[in-house]
């Protein structure tokens, strides 16, 4: 061994390590503290609670004195159209949605059937008028026949008595037998004279009666003249028409339909609400078709019978399975607001009234 190697030192090694020998580990830190559950959910949950009850209180304090439903709607005359005759729709003179006025004319028919009918009639009237004429004149000339007679018959009676108050042998017999006979011709003439009176008389009263008659059927003609111009029953917008010019329509047949200008509300309310409802009482209205706008309003009156009572199938309660449900009662609030004709208002529209009740 050379003097360099002994002299220079030997190197170091690193120590070894066992394989599964673990690294000595620093300092563990110390368990964090145990966690603690936040209150601020709760604090959010009261303040929500208490909200929700002071809403719920002063909701109730400011609307205890009213009624109020939902199941309502604007209400109105509805007049339906419809030809009292038979006969050919000679005009249409209005559109849908048009605002007519009452009396004004809808729709005309041919009237020439009906004029025909007013001509034959007054014709008819004119022909009893000189059957009476002539009657009334026949009775005149029978009763002047009867006062001629009766002057003959008395004429006839005072010279047989003339005759009888002679002396005997100064008025012959065959004298006496012709006033005697004169006599009973008198009477039978004045007898058939007034006969003749009555007859005439009663003809005059038949000639009456068939111009009475006459009379009569031309006012029928023209009342059914009259019906071939049919008008407005009221004022009000025309709603549903179908007819159209020359259609052959029937009695009752159906033409159109005019909504009349004057409305109400039909507010149905629980039974349970009517306690303080009386006629008088002031209202508001909302209608959903006018939003931001309330209108004022007075209760009309209230129906004597809830709406199940009249509708087409009414409630059996006579059986074992009976359920008692809340009836609703028809109350009739008009409008007391000027503004309300501004506004195109029409029957089934929704609204929302507000009844100050009696407390």
């Amino acid at each position: 061994m050379s003097e360099a190697e002994l002299k220079s030192p030997a190197p170091k090694t690193a120590p070894s390590r066992a394989p599964n020998s673990e690294a000595p580990s620093a300092a563990a830190p110390p368990p964090p503290p145990p966690h603690q559950r936040s209150r601020r959910p709760f604090i959010i949950l009261g303040a929500v609670l208490a909200t929700v009850a002071i809403a719920a209180i002063i909701y109730w304090l400011l609307n205890r004195n009213y009624a109020t439903t939902d199941d309502a709607q604007i209400d109105g005359d509805i007049f339906q159209i419809s030809s009292r005759i038979a006969g050919q729709v000679d005009q249409v003179l209005v559109t849908d949605n048009q605002h007519v006025t009452a009396g004004q004319v809808l729709v005309t028919l041919d009237p020439r059937d009906a004029q025909a009918s007013v001509a034959q009639a007054k014709a008819n009237v004119e022909q009893a008028q000189a059957q009476l004429i002539v009657a009334n004149a026949n009775i005149a000339a029978a009763q002047a026949n009867a006062i001629s007679e009766g002057a003959a018959l008395t004429q006839a009676q005072q010279d047989f008595q003339r005759y009888h108050a002679l002396r005997t042998g100064a008025v012959s017999g065959l004298q006496l037998d012709q006033t005697d006979a004169t006599i009973r011709s008198a009477q039978a003439k004045y007898d058939a004279a007034r006969q003749q009176t009555a007859g005439d008389q009663a003809s005059a009263i038949a000639a009456q009666a068939q111009l009475d008659a006459a009379k009569a059927q031309l006012q029928n003609a023209e009342l059914q003249l009259s019906y071939t111009t049919i008008t407005a029953p009221a004022a009000g917008h025309v709603s549903e028409r179908t007819v159209r010019a020359g259609d052959v329509v029937s009695p009752s047949t159906g033409l159109m339909a005019v909504v009349g200008d004057n409305v109400w509300v039909t507010a149905n309310y629980k039974e349970t609400q009517l306690a303080g409802i009386h006629p008088g009482n002031p209202a508001t209205i909302t209608i959903d078709a006018v939003p931001g706008i309330t209108f004022h309003a007075k209760v009309n009156s209230i129906q004597y019978g809830t709406g199940a009572v009249f509708s087409l199938l009414p409630a059996e309660n006579a059986t074992g399975n009976y359920v008692k449900i809340v009836q609703r009662v028809p109350v009739k609030i008009t409008f007391d607001d000027s503004r309300i004709a501004n506004y195109p208002l029409a029957p089934g529209m929704s609204v929302n009234p507000s009844v100050t009740i009696n407390p």
